[in-house]
Formats: structure tokens, sequence, C-alpha cells
């Protein structure tokens, strides 16, 4: 039985899906202005791992990853760069796509656009005006009213309180409670035209929190069973998402709907025990990261820490995967094999299955992977290198041939196959002619640019250390 850890009740329960065989999957995705750093990494490899597990398990899945392609930071960036707010969110949409692909994320089912939904998010603030839980402010926009919803702050565990005395609660003139939170700006003379849409309440365009619940109930319904994101979402976006959806049901059944039934949060990125922000200046996009280590090693690094656990960047703890993930690629090397149907009845595939159902532990079912690696190593069993691979498969990993990892790419100034294999052919005359100093001298040269050479009965063999 798979067990997972539901934020709102703040411990790990048995997943039980509203419909038996199935699970809808509501994922908080980027807001498209620039390049995705690692924090959106983890969030892009954490919820893929949990769509994967959630298919490997049986279910049929209908996975919905949003984009928000309009919000504050995009308009400004749009009007730095002189281009379109289109032109801007699909040139970050494109890189995105880019970026989540090397990584080996696959595509969600729906990747549904802010802009896309506007007539669904004007529906649900009117439904929350008539509820009597949304008011226009003096100065056009609508807001929605905290201290009418009951239950605000369960997620976060906030009480209003605390949140009232807390910093992160901005005073607004145009607010009847510094807690209000805006559904609908009004309009600037200054915006672009392309930013503004026509409402009851006057040309304006969504907040930001309104967009998700709006997205997530057309696509998965008023009710559904599993929302992601990053921990920094909980507060305030997902305790509005909460209040805004929850809010707009009040009418539905008497009052007292849910909106999603287990809510999953993924850690924070650390860099020098510090929280990763571009604030600080410590934050690295994932094509910086792709410019020095292969995409899998980042995905295999991202899945060596629990995903709730915070995951401490550095290129130290990158070369550790690097090498970890070598070691599993010389299994496969050392006994070939082919991806297969999982056969669950095996010790170390139980050990997996055990990991995985037991809240996404990828960590132990990765320690899983190299106990079947050491028995590759020691049989040379082609079976139960296919295992490996297959098991490896679940997470993403382990598909690619073994020589294509471990040869890699040159890299900067590095050399290329050519001139390796070249080097290997005048080692193996140099041995020939029986001139070892020569020989030892190019394996030493290869060694020095990063070339590991392995002599084997069938001939030498290379990979990049």
């Amino acid at each position: 039985m798979l067990k997972i850890y539901n934020t709102l009740a703040r411990d790990k329960q048995e997943f039980v899906p509203m419909v038996t065989g199935r699970v809808g999957m509501y994922v908080c995705g980027m807001t498209v202005y620039d390049y995705c750093h690692i924090g959106h990494a983890r969030v892009l490899v954490v919820f893929d791992i949990v769509y994967r597990w959630l298919k490997a398990s049986g279910y049929e899945v209908n996975y919905v990853r949003n984009i928000t392609d309009i919000d504050d930071k995009i308009i400004k960036r749009a009007a730095e760069n002189g281009e379109s707010i289109h032109d801007l969110t699909a040139r970050f949409i494109a890189a995105m796509h880019e970026d989540a692909d090397a990584l080996g994320v696959l595509r969600p089912d729906h990747e549904p656009r802010a802009t896309q939904f506007v007539p669904e998010m004007l529906d649900m603030i009117a439904q929350l005006e008539a509820n009597g839980l949304a008011y226009r402010a003096p100065d056009g926009d609508v807001n929605f009213a905290v201290r009418k919803f009951p239950g605000y702050g369960k997620l976060s565990g906030k009480s209003l309180e605390d949140l009232r005395a807390g910093e992160r609660v901005e005073v607004a003139d145009n607010k009847n409670d510094p807690l209000d939170f805006v559904l609908w700006k009004h309009a600037k003379e200054q915006e672009a035209g392309e930013v503004k849409w026509d409402s009851r309440w006057g040309k304006g365009r969504p907040g930001w929190h309104i967009e998700c619940s709006a997205m997530g109930s057309k696509l998965l319904g008023n009710h559904f069973d599993i929302h992601g994101g990053g921990a920094d979402l909980q507060f305030p976006h997902h305790e509005n998402e909460i209040a805004q959806s929850e809010g707009a049901m009040l009418h539905e059944q008497g009052g007292g709907c849910t909106f999603v039934n287990y809510w999953i949060h993924n850690g924070f990125v650390n860099v020098d025990k510090e929280k990763m922000s571009k604030s600080l200046g410590n934050f690295f996009t994932i094509r910086d990261v792709l410019q020095k280590y292969d995409a899998e090693v980042l995905r295999f690094f991202i899945l060596r820490a629990h995903y709730r656990s915070p995951l401490n960047y550095s290129d130290a703890h990158l070369d550790d995967a690097k090498g970890a993930l070598t070691r599993l690629y010389t299994a496969l090397k050392s006994a070939p094999a082919v991806a297969q149907a999982v056969d669950w009845g095996g010790p170390h595939a139980a050990r997996f299955r055990a990991a995985m159902d037991d809240d996404f532990n990828t960590p132990e079912a990765v320690a899983a992977l190299f106990e079947l690696a050491n028995e590759v190593n020691r049989s040379q069993s082609a079976e139960a290198a296919a295992q490996l691979k297959s098991l490896a498969g679940v997470l993403g990993l382990l598909q690619r041939e073994p020589a294509e990892f471990l040869q890699g790419s040159a890299g900067a100034g590095g050399l290329d196959d050519a001139g390796i294999n070249a080097q290997i052919e005048a080692r193996i005359a140099a041995k020939n002619a029986k001139n070892y100093a020569e020989a030892d001298r190019i394996r030493k040269e290869l060694l020095d640019a990063g070339i590991v050479l392995e002599d084997t009965p069938q001939g030498t063999t290379w990979r990049r250390a």
C-alpha cells in the first residue's frame, strides 16, 4: 500500500484514490520569464518520479502541470527586453521543455497556460463574490476576504493571529484587512494592452493564486487526489488555493467541500547551507549545471535525497553522484542487458517497491539498485543485469548504452572520441613493439586528460573519469 506524507494532515497516510485505479494530480509549474534553475529541476524531477511510480503501480494518472505566462515579473521583463509578453513566454516555455527533456522528465498529460483560462478564473471570482468571500476595493481590485473563510491556515498551520503579526502580510489601503489577497488586478494605464481582459469589474488581469484554482478545477474537477509543488508554495499560494477553491464550492452540497485530498511538497535546495535564491545570488540555472555535468547525473543527484529533505547543492555532491552513477553503468557494461518488464517477485525489486511505497523513498530505492549491481558484478548474469536496467528505468535511469554514458562528451578543451581512439591505437602499436615505456606514457597522458583505459581479453576500452 502506497503511503504519502500529506502536508495537510502532517502525517504519512495510506493513499486511497477517489476513483479506484485512477489518480488526478496537479503540480504548480514554472513562471516563464527566465531559464529554469536547480530549484525548478527538483520540482520537475520529484513529481516526475511521483507520476512514474503511480503509473508503475497500475494507476491511470491524469497529470496537470501549469505554466504561469502572465504576472508582474513577466510584464516587467518583457518591457525591459523591448519584446512582447507572448514572445518572451514562448521563448522560455521552449527553454523549459528543453531542460525538462534533458533531465528525462516525462511531459504531463496537460500543461495549461494561465492566459488560456481567464474565463474560468472570472467565473470563480464571481462565485466567490456571490458567496460573500470577495469584494471590490476602491481602486478596482477584487480581493478575497480571508477572515470570512473558515479554516484559513489549515495547510500551513498558521492562525489568523500569527499571520496578522507575520512579516509576510502586506498592509494595503485597498484591502479591508491586511490578510486579504487579490483575485483580480485592475488595469493600469501604463500597462500594455496585451495584459488586459474585460470583466464585470472592469479591465484587468487575474491575480497569481486564482489561476491554479481555476485550472485545477477545470481539468481535474472541484475535488481531486493530489496537489504538489515546492515547499515555498505551501504558504501563501497553496493556502490561498484552498480558500478560493473551497470558498467557491460553498454553494454546493451544503458547503464543507474538500479541494484536494493529499498535498505533497518537496524540500528546498540549499547552497552552502543557505536556501538557493536569486536575491542571495547563489542560484544556478539547469543550463549552467549541464555545461559541466551530464543531465542524468543531475537527475541522479536529485533522486539520492528524499524529496522532502533539503537538497544540498555543490560540485562535490554532483561529482559524488557522477561516481555512483558510473558504478551502476559499469555493472551494466560488464553484463549487457535489454530492459524488460520488471520481475516484482525478486528480493531487490521487493525492496525497491517497499521503498517507493513508503512516501517515494528514492534513496532507499537507489540502494536496492546498488545491491543488484553488486550481484551483476559477482555473477555476470544477463538476467540480473536486465532486472537492474528495468528497475532503474522506473526512476528514469540507466536507459542509455553504458558506453554512451561512460565515454560521455569531450567537454571544453577535452579529447574527442577520434583523438582517444588514435591514442589507444598508438599505445597498442607501442606494446606490440615492446616499447612499454611509451605505452605507459600514453596511458598516463590519457589518464591526466580524464580518460581511463581498461584492458580486457576483448581489447582495450575507455571511459571518462
